[in-house]
């Protein structure tokens, strides 16, 4: 893994190019009501299933480090299995239909997802540009 500076340096480069690719994903914010005041509760639900192969590379070179990293501070990680997306009580802008699907959550709420793992660099860029999103008043 590279060092943060190089590896974000590396995102600019990189997400001018995947922006289509990540449009076509339907990686852009749901209307969710951003206004929720100070101390809304922030999460990224994983999104995941039994024989994933993305989700097991995910689990692999990100999954063992994100409760380190600054934006697990910002967005604390919540899994759940595909199959209990529907009975936990989430406002989502459309149903999970891949794995993994990373949602980013503001009060149960979704504001936006990342579909799919093409790979690191993708996941950080995207996360980082889905966490921009978040009101400067929310905590996790």
């Amino acid at each position: 893994m590279t060092n943060p500076l190089h590896r974000r340096a590396l995102l600019a480069v990189a997400t001018a190019a995947l922006s289509a690719t990540v449009l076509a994903c339907g990686a852009m914010p749901a209307a969710a009501s951003p206004a929720t005041g100070a101390g809304g509760r922030v999460q990224l639900l994983y999104v995941r299933e039994a024989g994933c192969p993305y989700c097991r590379e995910w689990d692999l070179k990100i999954g063992t480090i994100y409760h380190k990293t600054p934006e697990a501070r910002r967005a604390p990680l919540r899994e759940i299995e595909k199959r209990d997306v529907a009975a936990a009580g989430l406002r989502l802008a459309r149903p999970v239909r891949y794995t993994p699907t990373f949602v980013l959550l503001l009060d149960g709420a979704e504001l936006g997802r990342i579909e799919g793992y093409p790979g690191e660099d993708f996941f950080w860029g995207r996360l980082d540009r889905l966490l921009e999103q978040l009101p400067a008043d929310v905590t996790p």
